[in-house]
């Protein structure tokens, strides 16, 4: 796994050996960062579900402010960690569920990555955390990566636009 454009383009990221992450594909994350590529820079980025922590690399390469990634399993928190440091990044690094870190989140974010493993049923109630708290910002965008099966509803949130990418989908959302 490659880091696409940007300030570390081409640095290489660590090899996922874990069946429990599902690396976005290198065509939907660089659809993702093209489409994203005039809004990103100096923004606040939200890495939920963040695994490797490809996303929110990408997002900090492409230049993005800062990122917070936000994983509840102790392997993706640490190939995050390990990531980062490979790179000399500093960037804060969570662990902890998505949804009780954003009921416990005080901060706004200009752009939020949902990526959670599909199926998993939380797209709607994290939206409506994110929703409820008012954790993005007036202009800010929301993107989910999820299967083409699954129905993501905006919960307080307007659709911009979806594509579908072989059997993944991303659905951007605004306020």
């Amino acid at each position: 796994m490659r880091i696409d454009s940007g300030k570390f383009k081409g640095r290489k990221l660590l090899e996922n050996n874990y069946k429990h992450i599902r690396p976005t594909t290198d065509k939907v994350k660089q659809a993702l960062f093209v489409k994203l590529q005039f809004f990103l820079p100096g923004k606040r980025v939200l890495d939920l579900c963040c695994g490797t922590g490809a996303m929110g690399i990408e997002a900090l390469s492409r230049g993005a402010e800062s990122v917070v990634f936000v994983d509840k399993d102790f392997r993706s928190v640490s190939m995050t960690k390990q990531n980062l440091k490979n790179l000399g990044i500093e960037q804060k690094v969570v662990k902890c569920d998505a949804a009780t870190f954003l009921e416990k989140c005080e901060q706004t974010f200009d752009l939020v990555i949902i990526d959670p493993p599909y199926k998993s049923g939380i797209y709607e109630s994290l939206l409506q955390k994110i929703f409820e708290k008012n954790l993005l910002a007036e202009d800010g965008i929301i993107v989910c990566e999820h299967a083409k099966e699954d129905k993501i509803e905006g919960c307080g949130f307007n659709v911009l636009d979806e594509k579908r990418y072989s059997d993944i989908m991303l659905t951007y959302l605004i306020k």
